[in-house]
């Protein structure tokens, strides 16, 4: 191998490496970093200027909740691929009906057991 094979490889690196150099300077010139402008440094939001802490803490029914979303929101996803190869096991005389209304049925206890234990109130 030669060494023009090189070429575009090169430059395709030096290019990042002036991308890059590039923001990390624009960012320090143009951001907060910068005191030459002290309106870049309130709270914006809508043109409304901020009141109250900036910094609010949430709780943790909060993240609970959020966690919540997110194991049954990735179990309904599991559906997805039993939804696309249904017809395949049905030519093929396979029954999957039984382990996704299994599934089903473990999500939909698991639901109750939450209800249940309080963990979808938000009142408390």
């Amino acid at each position: 191998m030669n060494s023009a094979s090189y070429v575009p490889f090169l430059i395709q690196v030096v290019i990042a490496f002036a991308i890059g150099g590039a923001v990390i300077g624009a960012s320090h010139f143009f951001g907060q970093r910068s005191r030459k402008n002290a309106i870049k440094d309130t709270p914006y939001e809508c043109g409304l200027k901020s009141e109250g802490v900036l910094n609010q803490r949430f709780t943790a029914r909060f993240f609970v909740t959020a966690m919540l979303f997110l194991v049954f929101d990735i179990e309904v996803v599991f559906l997805i691929p039993w939804v696309f190869i249904y017809r395949d096991f049905l030519a093929n005389h396979i029954s999957i009906l039984g382990p996704v209304l299994f599934f089903l049925a473990v999500l939909v206890i698991g639901l109750f057991y939450e209800m249940k234990k309080g963990a979808l109130d938000w009142e408390k």
